[in-house]
């Protein structure tokens, strides 16, 4: 028997390695009984490794270049049970046809990342996770789980069984993470008969559920110094005069305007200013709304990496043991990741630009922008969501723009909890 243990940052792994390690011998059992051919995504990842020597060399080296040292040497280490690329690609394609399952003791909401923990956190990792070829397989093969996860197939683990997401516990625990005490009364559901799943037509139609109206009221609608929180989200960090190009790869992960935005003709006009992060978690709501009313001037998707993290937070932490480098990589993924802009004009003229900025980290392969070029949005509005995962976003405010911070009395950091959506996080005003 497993122990309730502590989660990884944002829920979406459980951070006992031994749990996961379990985990991942029952997937590679399974697996292997199951004996399915490689879907045509996974085999072309496949091909891809076989046919660079240099790629496969790396792709080799990262299961074998977890460091020698008596941190790594305890059993549920040794015992891991990813050790080379065969096995990463069965794995791999056995979990693209599952659903997350709930697990009281242990979620693992990123089975992939899971399977990849250790291997991303080598020298070789990082680089392997970095080629764009290696990204667009891994596109790829996200793309065919979202389409698993948003088909009917997927709503076989809506039901009431102890991993089912209906059973008491699942629903009492996604309410209780909505700062509420029964799922029913936040969120909206297509009918109210648990036996059909409450009407959810597939995991991604529960996943991006819907609260009631009325239930997240927006901070001071009628007074636009007032910043609402755009996700159900808790604070990571805060930083002022921000540099147009940093070094953001390294110790620290400074934030890079430059490299945020894509090179995006209105980078300069953020340069100095402030940043916002908070990251989102397993359990939580997962659409975005407008921090502000004002209109869309710009809406674009970014494709990036699914699986690179921060090399200093990986096993060249020193003598550190890995814990979860991709969460720890928070600000770094803001650089790198496939992610969402969005810049609105702002109806308050102190304000000017406010840029949000939605990432995928891992699993999270589609961010749906649901707002239009020209587009007026009122403080509130819904202006896009994460599919199949959650992650972490940004506001990015002007240099001219003096931002009062309200973190509902806690410090920004990883240990941090959600604001709830629309509430107040901050005030504005221009700086003399």
């Amino acid at each position: 028997m497993f122990e309730k243990i502590k989660y990884k940052v944002g829920k979406w792994l459980p951070s006992d390695q031994a749990f996961l390690n379990h985990w991942l011998k029952k997937v590679a059992e399974n697996a292997q009984n199951s004996k399915v051919k490689l879907s045509p995504s996974v085999q072309m990842l496949k091909d891809l490794i076989e046919s660079d020597v240099l790629l496969k060399e790396k792709c080799q080296d990262m299961f074998s270049e977890i460091p020698n040292k008596p941190q790594y040497s305890h059993s549920e280490y040794q015992n891991h049970p990813v050790k080379n690329v065969d096995q990463m690609l069965t794995l791999i394609n056995h979990v693209m046809t599952l659903a997350p399952e709930f697990n009281e003791t242990g979620l693992v909401g990123f089975p992939i990342n899971a399977i990849l923990n250790w291997a991303m956190a080598t020298k070789a990792g990082y680089e392997f996770f970095l080629d764009p070829r290696v990204n667009d397989c891994f596109r790829a093969i996200l793309d065919d789980w979202g389409t698993f996860l948003a088909s009917e197939k997927s709503a076989y683990i809506l039901n009431t069984s102890p991993t089912g997401w209906l059973n008491p516990t699942a629903m009492q625990e996604v309410a209780k993470a909505a700062y509420a005490k029964d799922f029913l009364q936040v969120f909206e559901t297509p009918n109210q008969d648990i036996h059909q799943g409450f009407g959810f037509k597939s995991w991604d139609d529960y996943f991006t559920r819907r609260f009631k109206a009325g239930v997240r009221p927006i901070a001071s609608p009628n007074d636009d110094t007032v910043i609402a929180n755009a996700c159900e989200s808790a604070p990571y960090r805060i930083v002022t005069d921000v540099k147009k190009t940093d070094k953001y790869w390294i110790k620290g992960q400074p934030y890079s305007l430059e490299n945020i935005l894509n090179k995006d003709e209105l980078t300069d006009k953020f340069v100095g200013g402030t940043i916002y992060q908070a990251f989102l978690s397993a359990l939580s709501y997962h659409r975005w709304h407008a921090p502000i009313s004002g209109t869309i001037i710009k809406a674009y998707n970014i494709y990036g990496t699914y699986y690179s993290e921060n090399y200093y937070e990986g096993f060249a932490n020193g003598d550190q043991v890995d814990t979860a480098a991709p969460n720890d990589s928070q600000a770094y993924i803001t650089e790198v990741a496939s992610r969402a802009v969005i810049i609105i004009e702002a109806d308050n003229k102190d304000i000017g630009l406010l840029a949000f900025v939605a990432v995928g980290m891992a699993e999270v392969s589609s961010n749906e922008i649901t707002v239009k070029v020209g587009q007026h949005v009122n403080k509130g509005d819904e202006i896009g969501m994460f599919h199949f995962g959650g992650s972490t976003h940004l506001l990015i405010f002007q240099p001219h723009v003096q931002v009062d911070f309200d973190l509902h009395g806690q410090t920004p950091g990883l240990s941090s909890h959600n604001i709830p959506l629309c509430a107040k996080i901050a005030t504005v005003s221009k700086k003399a």
